[in-house]
């Protein structure tokens, strides 16, 4: 029997630090490893699994697609792709989709739409995009310029030039910023994921709204990791009352599969013409029919079950022992706790509980339909190692 751990260090980049569990499969929220351990899944593949693993409904969506046609290319029309884009766009208000695989692909389209936007109304060197301190917008050398955190950038200069870096709920720098720069776009997440499960605040985001309307820049919202569900609403920027110009998402809409989407509105619809841009895999029917069996079963009756879990969640864990803190939105969630988090994940794999980190804290990103008894077990562990720790 061959060992999966030696074959993956022997042949696979080391860019991960993987745990020292391989996971076989599951089912819902619980997963297994190849000893027969069972685990509860607070990580959702870092906020994928939308409905968790081997979805019934979802497999069948997939498998059906597979089996007719499972790629065509942009060169032809494919039902799911238009399909898809039709509901986000209905759900949305949104005017256009362009497909793409992943996050930072649907921020590279936003980027390359918001200058090219700026560059023919106002001239080229208005290129400048204004992101936040703690951000992430993904793992390209583009997208790795536009996010705001410095440990990410060693290494890896000369990064994109464009990006300016502001810091987050502070209006008056950024005003600032836009006076003394030419910008095309600003850039953000409602909650900082990768910076350490953070919320904007509602009047920073509507101040920012209300200066990118005043001055025509560009106001693109990264919901890679807040969308679909995510935060208690379809996207994040609904639970503010604004409209942004795009909207970036990817993770969880495939519920397992990899695509991504800039959502472009009115303003910027027909910015991106022939030849523009492109993508050899996005739109594909596969992943389409997978996105769509997700957002359709994003209804009001789950986002309500998601705003209770939540809720749940923050009354659970807010001044138990050895908690600090508790941050972030829907059901990604930010614990900041006395003890040292990586040791506590480590602690929680243990006793059969997978999480994440962020930063300092202990990340949960729970599949959305985590049914109510497996969540209350696993953060009865999670204050129980927290409180151990």
């Amino acid at each position: 029997m061959n060992d999966i751990k030696s074959i993956d260090k022997s042949y696979v980049a080391g860019t991960y630090n993987r745990f020292d569990v391989e996971i076989v499969s599951g089912k819902g929220s619980l997963v297994y490893d190849n000893k027969g351990n069972e685990y509860i899944d607070m990580g959702s593949g870092i906020g994928v699994t939308a409905f968790g693993i081997a979805d019934d409904e979802w497999v069948k969506a997939v498998s059906s697609q597979a089996e007719k046609l499972q790629h065509m290319s942009n060169l032809y029309y494919t039902e799911p792709c238009a399909r898809l884009a039709e509901v986000l766009c209905g759900r949305t208000g949104m005017k256009k989709v362009f497909f793409a695989n992943s996050g930072a692909e649907a921020n590279e389209c936003a980027i390359k739409v918001a200058r090219k936007y700026a560059a023919e109304r106002k001239g080229e060197e208005y290129f400048n995009i204004l992101t936040l301190e703690n951000s992430f917008h993904g793992r390209t050398l583009t997208t790795l310029s536009a996010t705001g955190q410095d440990c990410f950038h060693k290494l890896f200069n000369p990064l994109t030039p464009g990006f300016i870096h502001t810091p987050a709920n502070d209006f008056e720098q950024l005003k600032q910023k836009v006076k003394e720069n030419k910008c095309a776009a600003i850039m953000l997440e409602c909650v900082q994921g990768e910076g350490g499960v953070n919320a904007l605040t509602k009047e920073f985001i509507t101040s920012v709204y209300e200066l990118a309307n005043n001055e025509d820049i560009i106001l693109i919202i990264d919901e890679v990791q807040t969308g679909n569900g995510r935060t208690g609403e379809l996207y994040a920027y609904m639970n503010y009352g604004i409209k942004p110009d795009i909207v970036t998402t990817a993770k969880g809409l495939g519920g397992g599969l990899p695509i991504g989407a800039a959502l472009l509105s009115q303003k910027v619809e027909a910015v991106l013409g022939y030849g523009d841009h492109g993508s050899t895999y996005g739109g594909n029917p596969v992943c389409c029919s997978a996105a769509l069996n997700v957002i359709n079963r994003i209804d009001d009756n789950l986002l309500k079950e998601i705003k209770e879990k939540s809720k749940y969640i923050f009354t659970s864990l807010e001044g138990a022992k050895g908690v600090e803190s508790v941050s972030g939105m829907g059901l990604m969630i930010g614990i900041k706790a006395k003890g040292n988090s990586s040791e506590i994940v480590k602690k929680c794999i243990e006793k059969g509980v997978l999480c994440l980190t962020a930063k300092d804290k202990i990340r949960l990103l729970p599949a959305l339909n985590i049914p109510f008894d497996i969540l209350e077990k696993a953060i009865n562990i999670i204050k129980e190692v927290i409180a151990e720790v």
